[in-house]
């Protein structure tokens, strides 16, 4: 796991120094942590059970702990967690670990909603119900308000971690669909096809430019098919995308022909007055491909 966490608001916290300095959290906060600790940590069999009994009455609890093992499990880890928090020592095993936990928490796609109300409900049990009064008014202050910073560090780091996998997640996602939104196949040696479906935005106008260019310079294609039977709107903009991509193919040598060119098609064009210039064209895609297997000298007995 990386020791360095960016997220995407901005904000960087690479080390325990930078997250430490960030939330202000000081040596005398960590000392009156620690003495709060020495109080309640002698009780963390306790706190696990109120804390797990508070976490049963939420609805999600039975999607995300479907049995018992499970739950053993966790419960050791939660045990594990604020034994650490107590023990005050901020270093990089302890920041790493937080990340860990924002890690964990993304891929099972735990809602934050329920990880910020979790660590509020320890926060009471820690101060209020497990903790037996024996500090001055002072040094509990004070211990309160390290628990709250050390327990805001944690969850900055935990939700910017959540946040990280999510947007890569995410990002992975979406490349996913452009890679299928964008097939560019080579269906013969020098010939490239490109069937296009759904809607067209300057988005997906720009990956249909990069695919293509990309896929051209891969195989050194002479011949390009675009195909926009499958395209549910023309309208000057998509007319002007699909241009733009025909023009970007010849200056790499390779020419192109936009084909599923239906009469209601041809018709918007003209009415829209755009200018195909000398943009080839088809009424579908066989005669494309016939004109493309002429223009490669293609057999007839070889086309399939």
């Amino acid at each position: 796991m990386a020791n360095i966490m960016t997220h995407s608001t901005g904000t960087m916290m690479s080390n325990p120094d930078e997250a430490r300095a960030l939330f202000s959290v000081t040596d005398a906060d960590l000392a009156a942590l620690k003495q709060l600790g020495e109080r309640v940590t002698p009780k963390m069999d306790e706190f696990v059970k109120a804390f797990y009994t508070w976490l049963r009455t939420l609805p999600e609890f039975d999607v995300y702990f479907p049995d018992q093992r499970m739950v053993d499990h966790v419960e050791e880890l939660q045990r594990a967690y604020w034994l650490e928090v107590f023990a005050a020592q901020i270093d990089q095993a302890y920041f790493n670990r937080r990340l860990t936990v924002g890690e964990t928490h993304a891929r099972i796609g735990l809602p934050l909603g329920i990880y910020f109300s979790a660590m509020n409900r320890a926060t009471i049990l820690f101060t209020g119900e497990l903790y037996d009064g024996s500090l001055d008014a002072e040094t509990y202050a004070a211990a309160v308000l390290a628990l709250n910073k050390v327990s805001s560090m944690d969850t900055a780091l935990v939700v910017d971690t959540y946040a990280r996998i999510s947007n890569e997640a995410a990002a992975a996602q979406s490349n996913a669909l452009m890679e299928m939104s964008t097939p560019v196949t080579q269906i013969w040696e020098g010939i490239l096809l490109l069937p296009l479906v759904g809607l067209i935005d300057s988005k997906r106008a720009q990956d249909i430019m990069d695919a293509s260019l990309a896929k051209i310079a891969d195989t050194q294609a002479r011949i390009f098919i675009l195909d926009i039977s499958g395209v549910g709107v023309v309208d000057t903009a998509v007319a002007n995308y699909l241009i733009k991509v025909t023009k970007a193919t010849r200056l790499m040598g390779c020419e192109s022909t936009i084909s599923g060119v239906s009469p209601a098609i041809a018709q918007t064009i003209t009415e829209l007055g755009i200018d195909v210039g000398n943009v080839r064209t088809t009424a579908n895609m066989r005669d494309a491909l016939s004109e493309a297997f002429k223009a490669q000298d293609v057999a007839p007995g070889y086309r399939g």
